[in-house]
């Protein structure tokens, strides 16, 4: 059979494109091919193989795995691998095939390949996966054997359907099995499926069946299931020849001559004794085979001749040749990954493979895993984890163990720990009721897990694999791991916290704080943190109290809301999806659509919130009039706060990797502006200290270097952060910094729910720390682990396993999807760590969640994710190269509308060669500032700026500050036209940053501005604090008249007294005397005589001192 129009030399015309020829149609071959055509897939940015495939069966490849299960239907098409539809589905001369074609010869030289049919097919590269033939004996030659009536192997479709012609044509009153290993007994369980065969026999040599797989004791407990199916078994029993007597034309099987010249008579023998691989194209072509057969491979997988690779039961690999199906695979993968990936990734190369087996014989579940016979082994030949290198002792050995009995379902089962032997002890648990039978061999001193069978009961299977190939110390003690005790889980939601535990480091808020407010009716995370000030200070522990609030809702049987806040009853994630499906494109239409008060400002909750699902939509400039005015202070002006107000420079440093020559201009931009500098934990530079009037200026000479913003102050990706890799490291498997690079730019600039970060590290060392990212790739000698879900911070989270050994391009898709998903169905603030985990709350696990949506495509969105994200991406510009070409936006990083004066709001100190600002007092103390503290004088109207340097606009509020002598004034316009203005000095932490805080209203509609730095909120008509009655702020009266602002005013000494910025700026005085004397010190209020003497014994001759022991604050 051929599939559409096979060339007899594939794509003549198209030489750019390699041309691989596969001989062999098996299971390994077509493998192969699929491997090939996935890493090189358009979809994985690849098309460089055309695939022709030549095998000698009439029909295209089948499991021969699961040949038992053809009797019960006898139709080849149910065994297919992939439907004929499948070979036919791809790009036309992308992948053809020939059945019943027999490869005669390759002539290396030419590059040909010869069929039987007369074909000659040219090849760059051909691969051979021939398999084998069915072993036979020495007194049965492959002749005899054919043309014996009643004489079959057990290896293709073909010899079943022998097999099942036969039987229907004579009589069969007993069939013999020759040999009682996986395939004798996989064939005597297809004679007893067979219908016509009253009796089966096995012979087997050894003592008991399975003796490659099985001790004694585990081969003889399989026995007594196989006799209990009626088949008969011959142990110790050798095969001398066979007995035969003349037919037409023929011999016929009349039965089998034992040693000892007894006869055991039969009318049917299948022989299932082992394989002998196919290699013989070897001698025609010149191509070396190993001792024992089988095609010579280097560990690249390539032959003696150039551009012949084998895999499969034809190669033979340091002497071995390997019959089972896994070592095939691996085989076929690393080859594929070498041909596509190894261009950018360090080659693979074939190593032991791993030989654990599971099947169920006859009936019987049995499996063997990692070194199962170790036991049996010289102790030098006996691989322990855990050791250092060549000539290390062995293990010390454990104090000796009993034997022990235990109640199991009711039966005595006994658990045998075996004297050390060679460094291995072995534990044994018997049931003989149950037909359980476990063996696990442990290093001496039972850390470690080496290999072991399982009869009966093998749900550990998978389990014991993964822990015998990961080489780690055991957690449980050996004998819990053979019972299968389960081990308890770690509560989660901070239930397994003690009441004492200290929740918020800020304001000192234990968790039975949160425990008590819950008790006292308290029903929403906004009235928590009210009443307790939790998460109203750096807000690190919002995440971990949000959770403990959750938990302690739910135990109380309250429920817990996911609304926005209270202008919007949405999730953010119904949210997204009407914005998405409305189309919808600004705050204002959003609101106007959905909100509770369609003309509502919103507040510092839901404008960020519905600033970055915008951003994730549609990725407009966030410094645009109907994006600016959402944008918390970090977005709002591409940089982050500090806690004196001035902003911090991040540029990107994509993968940790930079140039000497940019490194001297960051060094240059650092010392020209007085920056301190810092090396942060993403691997790039953070410069600190920058004036927000600076910003456009430092910016414009780092783009001219050539860097980006590294939107370090966005709910964004931050970083990709690297290890060497291959590019350095002698460990290195995988090109780690060149693929964080890939990632690093192509996810830079996308907004999230919350910020996420990247890593890459180049081996299972793990220098990049990826398994503590939001995402992370660690690379394998197969590829790369791809894993999701993990962080630091306050409840630090170790990422778990998404995919195992993916191609590099397989891995950015997967990425691709996680992200998009993560955006579009996460809620405000909330980390990838804590996503995963919600999906526990609809009972689903999390990862195993994930991996049916992203991988296995269970709701059918992968095509709409990988669409989405290929959009959003490609729409990335870089901002801060948008604010240095447009002078309109460099204007609103001044500092002060009316002059060019500059202001600092903390005195700045020298430490360890580097400025930066004095520390805050070790307490915020309250202070309440009112217009009455400013006494006399007239107050009078003042024109202080110009309407258009508010840039007015009816999409969003916007403000502006002006000084007015020594006094900080912040004014604010919103999209109605309303001006108000209020002290830009926020109290709290006495920091100028007021005007670049947001603009939210209450409930009935008054309207507050949010401090950027711990979210203090201010009615702008009075100052009144709406969340912390200890603070509060003056407010003005302003008017706009003829394009001119202007503001009622005191004399500017009077107003300077109490609100001047040079009375207010922390000094390193008020740090000395805050820490010497703290306890003695007076706090007064604004009002205190303006005539101050120093603190006495502190030398404090500040103005920040007052007389005696008063400090005003």
């Amino acid at each position: 059979m051929v599939n559409a129009d096979f060339p007899q030399d594939p794509e003549p015309a198209r030489q750019h494109r390699r041309r691989v020829v596969v001989v062999g149609f098996g299971m390994v071959g077509v493998a192969f091919v699929e491997k090939l055509l996935n890493y090189d897939s358009k979809e994985n940015g690849g098309n460089s193989y055309v695939v022709t495939i030549i095998g000698d069966e009439p029909c295209v490849a089948y499991n021969r795995v699961g040949l038992t299960q053809y009797f019960s239907h006898r139709k080849i098409e149910n065994l297919y691998l992939n439907s004929e539809e499948w070979y036919s589905s791809h790009v036309s001369g992308r992948l053809v095939y020939q059945t019943d074609s027999l490869v005669e010869q390759i002539n290396s030289e030419e590059r040909k390949i010869h069929t039987n049919k007369g074909l000659q097919i040219s090849y760059d590269i051909c691969v051979l996966a021939t398999g084998s033939h069915a072993a036979l004996p020495p007194y049965v030659s492959p002749s005899r054997a054919q043309s014996t009536g009643g004489v079959f192997v057990y290896r293709t479709v073909a010899d079943l359907d022998r097999m099942i012609a036969f039987a229907d044509g004579k009589a069969v009153r007993r069939a013999a099995v020759i040999g009682g290993g996986l395939l004798g007994l996989e064939a005597a369980k297809a004679l007893l499926d067979l219908g016509t065969v009253p009796q089966v026999t096995l012979v087997e040599r050894n003592e008991w069946v399975l003796s490659r797989q099985l001790d004694g004791e585990a081969g003889r407990m399989v026995l007594e299931q196989v006799r209990a199916l009626n088949v008969e078994v011959l142990l110790s029993t050798r095969v001398k020849d066979l007995v035969t007597e003349p037919a037409e034309h023929t011999e016929v099987i009349k039965g089998l001559r034992l040693e000892g010249d007894e006869t055991y008579e039969c009318d049917m023998v299948v022989f299932a004794v082992g394989i002998k691989p196919r290699d013989e194209l070897a001698a025609v072509s010149g191509i070396a085979t190993g001792a024992r057969g089988g095609f010579l491979v280097k560990d690249d997988l390539s032959t003696s001749v150039p551009n012949i690779y084998a895999i499969g039961e034809c190669a033979s690999w340091n002497g071995e040749t390997y019959g089972l199906i896994a070592p095939g695979i691996e085989m076929a993968d690393i080859l594929a990954f070498n041909f596509t990936e190894g261009l950018t990734h360090k080659m693979r190369s074939m190593a032991p493979p791993d030989l654990s087996t599971k099947l169920k014989l006859l009936g019987v579940n049995v499996a063997s895993f990692g070194d199962y016979f170790a036991d049996r082994k010289p102790a030098d030949a006996v691989t322990r984890p855990g050791r250092r290198g060549k000539g290390s002792t062995a293990l010390a050995a454990a104090p000796e163990l009993t034997d022990s009995q235990f109640a199991v379902n009711g039966q005595v089962s006994t658990t045998t720990a075996a004297p050390v032997s060679n460094g291995v002890r072995s534990l044994v648990y018997h049931d003989p009721f149950s037909y359980v039978y476990k063996k696990y061999l442990f290093t001496a001193d039972g850390k470690y897990l080496l290999g072991g069978m399982m009869i009966g009961d093998v749900t550990d299977y998978t389990k014991l694999v993964s822990m015998v190939k990961k080489r780690k110390p055991l957690e449980i003690p050996p004998g819990q791991l053979i019972l299968g005790v389960p081990r308890k889980e770690g509560e989660s939601d901070g239930d397994d916290l003690d009441e004492d535990a200290q929740i918020c480091s800020c304001h000192n808020v234990p968790k039975s704080a949160i425990t008590s407010c819950v008790a006292a009716g308290c029903t929403s995370f906004g009235e928590l943190k009210a009443k307790t000030k939790i998460g109203t200070g750096c807000g690190g522990c919002v995440p971990l109290a949000t959770s403990i609030f959750n938990s302690l809702m739910k135990k109380a049987g309250h429920s817990v809301t996911n609304y926005l806040c209270a202008h919007f009853k949405k999730s953010r994630r119904e949210l997204f999806l009407i914005a998405k499906v409305k189309k919808l494109t600004s705050f204002k239409e959003i609101m106007a659509d959905v909100g509770e008060n369609p003309g509502s400002l919103g507040c510092e909750v839901c404008k960020p919130a519905i600033a970055s699902i915008l951003a994730s939509l549609h990725n407009e400039f966030v410094m645009s009039a109907k994006h600016h005015q959402n944008q918390d202070t970090n977005d709002k002006y591409l940089a982050n706060i500090q806690r004196n107000g001035s902003y911090s420079v991040v540029p990107r440093i994509s993968g940790g990797e930079i140039t000497p020559a940019k490194l001297k201009v960051i060094a240059a931009v650092g010392e020209k502006y007085g920056l301190y500098a810092k090396i942060t934990g993403g691997q790039r530079i953070d410069l600190f200290g920058a004036a927000k009037k600076d910003l456009p200026d430092i910016w414009e000479e780092l783009g001219n270097a050539g860097f980006e913003s590294g939107h370090a102050y966005g709910k964004a990706l931050r970083t990709v952060k690297s290890c060497v890799g291959t590019t350095w490291c002698r460990y290195g498997i995988g090109d780690s910094v060149g693929f964080a690079i890939e990632l690093e730019n192509r996810y830079k600039g996308i907004r999230a729910p919350h910020k996420f970060k990247g890593g890459v590290s180049g081996c299972v060392r793990e220098c990049a720390e990826a398994q503590a990212k939001d995402f992370g790739v660690i690379a394998t000698s197969k590829g790369w682990n791809v894993y999701v879900g993990g962080n630091g911070g306050a409840k630090p989270r170790h990422a778990e396993l998404l995919a195992a050994d993916v191609s590099r391009k397989k891995a950015v898709k997967l990425i691709d999807r996680f992200l998009m998903l993560y955006i579009e169905s996460a809620d405000r603030l909330q980390r990838t760590a804590r996503w995963i985990e919600s999906f526990a709350e609809n009972g689903q696990n999390g990862l195993e969640y994930l991996k049916k949506v992203i991988i296995d495509d269970s709701l059918g969105i992968c095509k709409d994710l990988d669409q989405a994200m290929d959009a959003l991406v490609g729409t990335y510009f870089d901002e801060w190269a948008e604010v240095v070409r447009n002078p309109e936006k460099r204007a609103l990083f001044r500092q002060f509308a009316n002059t060019d004066e500059q202001r600092p709001s903390m005195e700045l100190i020298k430490e360890r060669d580097q400025s930066r600002p004095v520390d805050w007092p070790a307490e915020a103390l309250p202070l309440k500032i009112k217009r009455s503290d400013v006494q006399g004088g007239l107050w009078q109207w003042h024109s202080v700026a110009k309407l258009k340097d508010l840039n007015p606009s009816s999409e969003g509020s916007s403000s502006i500050v002006v000084n007015y002598s020594d006094t900080q004034i912040a004014i604010f316009r919103l999209a109605n036209g309303n001006l108000y203005a209020t002290q830009q000095g926020c109290p709290h932490r006495r920091a100028f940053v007021l005007a670049d805080g947001l603009i939210g209203d209450t409930a009935d509609g008054k309207p507050y501005v949010s401090c950027p730095l711990h979210k203090r909120n201010f009615k702008l008509e009075n100052g009144e604090c709406l969340n912390d009655d200890e603070y509060g702020i003056v407010s003005f009266e302003v008017k706009e008249e003829n394009g001119e602002i202007f503001l009622k005013l005191p004399e500017p000494i009077l107003l300077d007294e109490v609100l001047g910025t040079a009375k207010w700026m922390i000094r390193k005085a008020t740090e000395e005397v805050e820490s010497f004397g703290s306890k003695h010190v007076e706090i007064v209020g604004p009002t205190a005589a303006p005539h101050l003497d120093a603190v006495q014994g502190n030398g404090c001759g500040s103005q920040t001192c007052a007389s005696g022991s008063a400090l005003e604050w």
